[in-house]
């Protein structure tokens, strides 16, 4: 059965790989797995067809066969469970790299996105001055932890996994602010990550969309 997932017909951050369809395009690729892209717009994603795939109009989307799924978590569990190369054979590791897919989304992710409300949807706010630096402080205290944790490890709990997949995809939304820069073995760790070949060709299918010479037609 073929896969079919959406993206953005012009991504807003111009194709560098922030935006979450990266992160299935990314899974795909160290799968193996060929895939179509189906690119909807700001405009289209508010539509009925979009919604009967995503209930609260957001990309990314995957459909195989009769399967829809909504949320890069749940995609790539899926993914990663149906197919070979993305989580250990042995069960203990197995579920330890389900634990670290999770964590990224539960534990790390929302003050990085805390910092971007803060800083775009909310910085005319009276109170955005006074509320950086606390949203800060919360992201520094999640790298502190991370890094403690990875310390001169290559990835985080053996071979690279699904849960290193979705770590360095939250992380590198750090990237436009600085931060990770502050934290070397972590900025080391998601530039092992850039350099892994099927990331590179994620990257490379979402910015031949957003800047190539037919950007935004599909």
């Amino acid at each position: 059965m073929s896969i079919t997932i959406t993206a953005f017909d012009r991504s807003p951050d111009g194709g560098k790989g922030l935006a979450r369809d990266t992160r299935v395009r990314w899974a795909l690729e160290e799968l193996g797995l060929p895939y179509e892209v189906r690119f909807v717009s700001f405009k289209t994603m508010k539509e009925p067809a979009h919604l009967a795939r995503h209930p609260f109009g957001q990309i990314p989307t995957f459909e195989e066969g009769e399967l829809v799924l909504f949320e890069t978590g749940s995609i790539l569990l899926h993914l990663a469970t149906h197919h070979a190369g993305l989580l250990p054979d042995d069960a203990n590791a197995r579920a330890r790299a389900i634990t670290w897919l999770f964590a990224a989304l539960s534990t790390v992710e929302p003050p990085i996105l805390e910092l971007s409300n803060a800083r775009f949807a909310e910085g005319d706010k009276p109170w955005t001055a006074e509320r950086m630096p606390l949203v800060k402080e919360r992201i520094g205290q999640r790298l502190r932890q991370l890094a403690m944790w990875l310390g001169e490890a290559e990835w985080l709990d053996g071979a690279f996994s699904a849960g290193d997949l979705m770590m360095i995809s939250v992380m590198l939304r750090l990237r436009p602010s600085g931060i990770l820069d502050e934290h070397p073995s972590l900025a080391a760790y998601v530039a092992r990550g850039e350099a892994r070949p099927a990331y590179r060709r994620a990257y490379a299918a979402q910015w031949a969309v957003n800047a190539g010479p037919d950007a935004g037609c599909a």
